[in-house]
């Protein structure tokens, strides 16, 4: 049974981290042991028996430190469960449909075989950090816009793999 998960996240602002916390949080509850960390922080993966990573969007790019952080580690992450997330729409089309990977996250996912991508919805709310956020921000186009409840249930099928039997290999 795989047990120790990690997840890893690329935030400016803390919204992408709130989620990787929300992940990590319901994966513990499922009985595994998880740590989410910010993906810069991350100095090695051997430890970890499955990876999450996500990151922000920004201008149609991941932000750089989950970027940096699965070039970094691509030969170790080779070979484990991986799923990957993005956080960024500043509306609700990420609750009402499925948003496909931007294209680095897709040729990651290709490149080492990752499970699965979510995109959730994004926050970016007053005292966010950068010029162009601001301005988006004081335009009246920021807001909350993460959905916990589908964020929760993305998590609990991560959990659901990693805690079902393979093939020749007795429950525990």
């Amino acid at each position: 049974m795989l047990s120790k998960v990690l997840v890893a996240y690329g935030t400016t602002n803390g919204s992408t981290a709130r989620i990787a916390e929300a992940v990590a949080d319901v994966l513990r509850k499922e009985g595994l042991t998880v740590e989410a960390l910010p993906a810069r922080s991350v100095e090695s993966v051997e430890a970890y028996d499955a990876v999450v990573v996500g990151g922000g969007l920004y201008a149609g790019r991941w932000h750089r430190d989950a970027r940096r952080f699965v070039r970094r580690h691509r030969r170790a992450l080779t070979g484990r469960p991986l799923w990957f997330f993005s956080s960024g729409p500043l509306d609700a089309t990420a609750s009402e449909r499925d948003i496909p990977p931007v294209p680095g996250v897709r040729r990651a996912m290709v490149r080492l075989d990752a499970k699965e991508h979510i995109t959730f919805g994004g926050c970016l709310e007053e005292g966010a950090k950068g010029r162009i956020a601001r301005m988006i921000v004081s335009s009246g186009k920021g807001g909350d816009f993460r959905d916990f409840g589908q964020i929760e249930s993305w998590a609990a099928g991560i959990g659901a793999q990693l805690l079902a039997p393979s093939p020749g290999r007795e429950p525990q």
